[in-house]
């Protein structure tokens, strides 16, 4: 169960999310969940619930809706005593496990003490990740809209500046442009938001665009405030007006991450100096294993003559993205023009278009070898129109499918991805929990690796319940997953940390023939094989879309024994699978 205040107010239990209506109790509830785990005072929630003027009854109504809301937790299995009656007021304690803005502030929180390393901007985004939109856009206290959501807004657009100056720092430009239009347009008397938008159009060749960018909110500051923009624009647009060339972005300081005001470098390059490229994608966080993997991989993309397209598939869940962003990282010096990522699926889920993805990609650079990474690739119907427009520059892609038709038609190399081994799995346990954590109970932490199927999504998911429950064993988390993995293994706060959202995703998009298959395969017993049960074309597209393995000779398709259970899961409930799978 999760409070969720960054959006509208919701309780998130399980897999459902129940968005509250507006009334005197929701604005009570938010009134104490916007102060965790501190006394709020009567007077305070008097005025939160009634405003300005409460009725002369209003203490016993207070009462009246404290009633009601333990009522509604009830239904929801949460605590009467969530809501503590205290001398002067009433308390809630909530914590990262329980609030949103708990964990977004302690994402933020790690993010300062990371702070000039790559888990910094990793903790930013997952601390962005949390917003649902307008944060309590369903509670009616005009004190509330009035004092907490510009305060709450406040929160987040420092972090998403400090991102964004991050961003631009590591080269990242075409990444950040979506996050700073929305920005310059819906705040345009925030200027730092307009200075980045500038300084990244300008560094992807886009001058004009940046030009009328300035010249727009030059107006608009103008004709509301009467004022001239910053020092900092008015920089940048002479630097433009000059067709100066900007030096690399320095890396903003640390540690705050609410110090996005500090202006980006733009001292000027010296000529004849060489480009520096992107810096590509930084090393996965606490990536471990795939030793095979990453040099079969580095082998291939740093070889002269060798292939200029890879494409890594697998199932859903087992690891792609981060291998492949491990090993981007890992070789990005035998790429002297850059290491580039374009993430081609919509932070739900869904793939990009043509339109969108190209836009992202990095302009030709001239400054050596190049190295483009496209993740999260839907099929070869979004690949194939990007690869002319890459320049020539050495592709790995990530793909559940194998992309036949792409390298049919492009030449290249697939690299199928297998679970981690059980001392892989181990490692990875080892490097996000602690070792000293999974050393304590190694026979526990590898039952668990087995409840998770050696999947590096599951790992990742176990770990992160570990982590924010410092007093659960890991044999206790083992046995609470081992009794419905498919079900439990969720993070709710982020729905690409959850096995029901990715495999339902993955399951979803199949055929209705692909994905009855599915299902029936789950029903059959280990050690049978597919092919009694399905005919072979069926199991092939199956295998393409990588919910099936191609096995040893003798049998030749396999089915992970997770993506096994999963099917089991989905076959066991009808109803909710129909709802889960559209079409």
């Amino acid at each position: 169960m999760r409070f969720q205040l960054l959006g509208p107010l919701s309780i998130a239990h399980g897999p459902e999310t129940v968005v509250l209506k507006p009334s005197k109790p929701t604005s009570l509830l938010a009134a104490l969940l916007l102060h965790p785990g501190t006394v709020v005072s009567t007077g305070y929630l008097l005025r939160a619930v009634w405003d300005e003027e409460p009725p002369a009854t209003a203490r016993a109504a207070l009462q009246t809706c404290v009633l009601r809301l333990r009522r509604l937790f009830a239904k929801y299995g949460i605590s009467a005593t969530t809501i503590e009656a205290v001398p002067g007021g009433y308390r809630m304690r909530n914590d990262t496990e329980t609030l949103d803005l708990a964990l977004f502030r302690f994402l933020t929180a790690q993010a300062r003490a990371a702070a000039g390393t790559p888990e910094e901007l990793y903790r930013l985004r997952e601390a962005l990740s949390l917003w649902q939109g307008q944060p309590l856009s369903n509670v009616a206290s005009g004190m509330l809209q009035r004092d907490a959501v510009p305060a709450l807004e406040q929160e987040r657009l420092l972090v998403l500046e400090r991102v964004c100056d991050l961003e631009l720092a590591a080269g990242n430009c075409h990444q950040v442009l979506v996050d700073l239009y929305e920005g310059a347009r819906h705040r345009p008397v925030r200027e730092r938001f307009t200075e980045q938008l500038v300084e990244a159009l300008y560094r992807t060749g886009r001058q004009a665009e940046a030009l009328a960018e300035y010249r727009t909110v030059r107006e608009r500051l103008r004709d509301e405030l009467g004022v001239d923009p910053g020092p900092g624009l008015r920089r940048l647009e002479l630097a433009i007006l000059r067709a100066e060339e900007l030096g690399p972005a320095a890396r903003p300081p640390g540690p705050e991450p609410t110090q996005p005001h500090a202006a980006s470098a733009l001292a000027v390059r010296d000529r004849g100096r060489a480009a520096a490229g992107p810096a590509g994608p930084p090393p996965v966080p606490g990536f471990a294993g795939r030793a095979a993997d990453l040099r079969a991989l580095a082998g291939r993309l740093t070889d002269p003559g060798g292939p200029r397209l890879l494409v890594v598939s697998g199932a859903p869940g087992i690891g792609k993205s981060a291998l492949a962003r491990q090993s981007a990282y890992e070789i990005r010096a035998a790429f002297p023009g850059g290491v580039s990522a374009v993430d081609l699926t919509r932070p739900d889920g869904s793939p990009l278009d043509t339109g969108e993805a190209r836009a992202l990609l990095p302009a030709p650079g001239g400054g050596g070898r190049r190295l483009l990474l496209l993740d999260n690739a839907a099929g070869a119907g979004q690949v194939l129109p990007l690869l002319p427009e890459t320049g020539g520059a050495t592709v790995l892609v990530t793909s559940r499918r194998a992309l036949a038709a792409v390298v049919a038609t492009h030449g290249g190399f697939v690299h199928r991805l297998d679970v981690l081994s059980p001392a892989e799995a181990q490692d990875l346990l080892a490097g996000l929990v602690g070792a000293e954590r999974i050393a304590a109970e190694e026979p526990a932490a590898r039952e668990l690796a087995a409840v998770c199927g050696w999947f590096p999504l599951a790992l990742r998911i176990a770990a992160g319940r570990l982590l924010t429950r410092p007093g659960l064993s890991v044999a206790d988390c083992a046995a609470w997953l081992a009794a419905d993995p498919p079900g439990r293994l969720a993070l709710a706060e982020d729905p690409r940390l959850s096995v029901p959202e990715v495999l339902g995703r993955a399951v979803g998009a199949l055929p209705p023939e692909l994905r009855g298959a599915f299902l029936l395969l789950g029903s059959l017993e280990p050690g049978s094989g597919p092919a009694t049960a399905v005919e072979e074309s069926v199991l092939e597209q199956l295998v393409e879309a990588g919910m099936l393995e191609d096995g040893p000779p003798g049998e030749p398709y396999r089915i992970h024994a997770f993506l096994r259970g999963y099917a089991r899961w989905l076959a066991r409930d009808r109803a909710g699978a129909a709802a889960l799978l559209p079409g």
